[in-house]
């Protein structure tokens, strides 16, 4: 019933991001780093394959030239500001051409890269310029006339090469597709963070707007309407991190709004009071029960939860209805209490998860919302009920947090070195990244 009265609320009128991320000068220069490897594996396998025999003639043509080593000795990506990255590899290829001869050419390849919003919504990398040139380093063989070679070395690297580095851009685009793989919450709540727009490029670094949708029982939920825009913070000129993710107010409010609509918080509480002690203090209960039987609370959301930001401060404000009642299989409410609670946050992350739980609860009021035992004094509730309610809901709700939720993030990459930041309206989390051994 949650979720079929959710699809009243306001949904987005338009998109608008709530979350995002940066990729810093640093981060290039690591990713780079770990793409060298990588690279020569793939350039490796791509020019040292066997010529495939033309089916038309009766034995495969003689190839002059072998390449039979392929070294990367350098692999850079930097920023053009409002186009996009430059991809600059230097590669050594040795090479046969006569069996008495090995040549050492450089192969030189300069690529501008773009990024795409594909129909399906992914972030894709697509080749706009390719440059390659090649030189002779040095020969084996200085005699040797250079000319019975160099026609065939084009051949096999200049025509090919930028066909090679569309290929080579095909797992960098897995890793982006990853970006927007739906991702578990709870067992019915995903969660999904969907590109608004190709990404911006600048001296500081590469902005990504995103925008996260919510998934109960395989419905998105229409979220609550963010009061206020978010626009993805400006990136720190110098930062040393590889890559500073953002999450906005409105993110957190619609990550309680999405568990609430899961039921997640739905909490029965259990008490140490009875009907008979109770009775000892609200006279009427003993009309209600002749027996003296257990006393439970059940706690549900009268309104959605409500994330606030401050500087250095995460507050979770919750508004319940707690229903005091007795009976078993067939649950009895004799009273209704509203509780107001104010819980600070504490922000985390772990691997690829932010990590969330209350720490404190700061403020919580009780008052009377429905009785069938009389008028109850808030005094004689914030006794009877105060202590229990104050333990039980924080221990509830830290059960649900324990998991954390995913931040987006690319398969085979953690985060690492991480500083959470608290500012009014939204959180940054500077960090680095980092390639899981066995999964590159």
């Amino acid at each position: 019933l949650s979720i079929l009265l959710s699809l009243l609320v306001p949904a987005h009128t338009t998109s608008s991001p709530d979350s995002g991320g940066i990729i810093t000068p640093s981060g290039l220069s690591y990713l780079a780093e770990i793409a060298k490897p990588y690279t020569e594996i793939f350039l490796r396998q791509e020019l040292m394959a066997p010529a495939v025999p033309d089916p038309l003639l009766s034995s495969p043509a003689p190839s002059r030239n072998q390449i039979n080593s392929v070294k990367v000795t350098e692999l850079s990506l930097s920023l053009i500001p409002d186009t996009g990255l430059r991809l600059s590899i230097n590669v050594d290829l040795g090479i046969t051409p006569t069996p008495s001869t090995t040549e050492v050419m450089r192969l030189s390849i300069l690529a501008e890269l773009h990024v795409e919003m594909n129909p399906e919504g992914n972030l894709e990398l697509v080749t706009s310029a390719c440059k390659p040139a090649e030189e002779e380093m040095q020969s084996t063989e200085k005699t040797e006339s250079k000319s019975s070679s160099s026609d065939t070395d084009k051949e096999i690297t200049i025509d090919k090469i930028c066909l090679e580095v569309s290929k080579f851009l095909y797992l960098p685009n897995e890793q982006l597709m990853s970006l927007t793989a739906q991702l578990p919450v709870t067992p019915s709540c995903q969660v999904q963070y969907l590109p608004l727009a190709a990404p911006m490029f600048s001296e500081q670094g590469i902005t990504i707007s995103l925008q996260t949708t919510f998934q109960v029982a395989g419905m998105a939920i229409p979220l609550p309407v963010s009061p206020v825009p978010f626009s993805m913070p400006e990136p720190a000129s110098s930062s040393p991190s590889h890559f500073t993710l953002a999450f906005s107010e409105h993110f957190y409010t619609s990550l309680f709004f999405a568990l609430e609509m899961a039921g997640a918080f739905n909490m029965t509480i259990p008490s140490s009071l009875t009907t008979a002690t109770m009775a000892q203090n609200i006279t009427q209960m003993g009309s209600l029960f002749q027996e003296d039987l257990p006393v439970t609370l059940q706690a549900v959301f009268r309104s959605s939860p409500r994330a606030v930001l401050e500087e250095d401060k995460a507050a979770l404000k919750l508004f319940l209805t707690v229903h005091v009642g007795a009976g078993s299989p067939a649950f009895q409410s004799f009273l209704s209490v509203n509780v107001d609670v104010s819980a600070e946050l504490l922000l985390s992350v772990a691997d690829t998860r932010m990590m969330i739980s209350a720490a404190e609860i700061e403020d919580i009021e009780l008052s009377l919302a429905a009785s069938d035992v009389g008028p109850v004094p808030a005094a004689l509730l914030e006794e009877l009920f105060l202590p229990t309610i104050r333990e039980e809901v924080l221990a509830q709700m830290n059960a649900v947090l324990s998991e954390g939720i995913f931040l987006p993030h690319a398969t085979s990459f953690t985060y690492t070195d991480v500083n959470v930041t608290i500012h009014k309206d939204y959180v940054l989390v500077p960090c680095n990244l980092e390639l899981q051994v066995g999964t590159g």
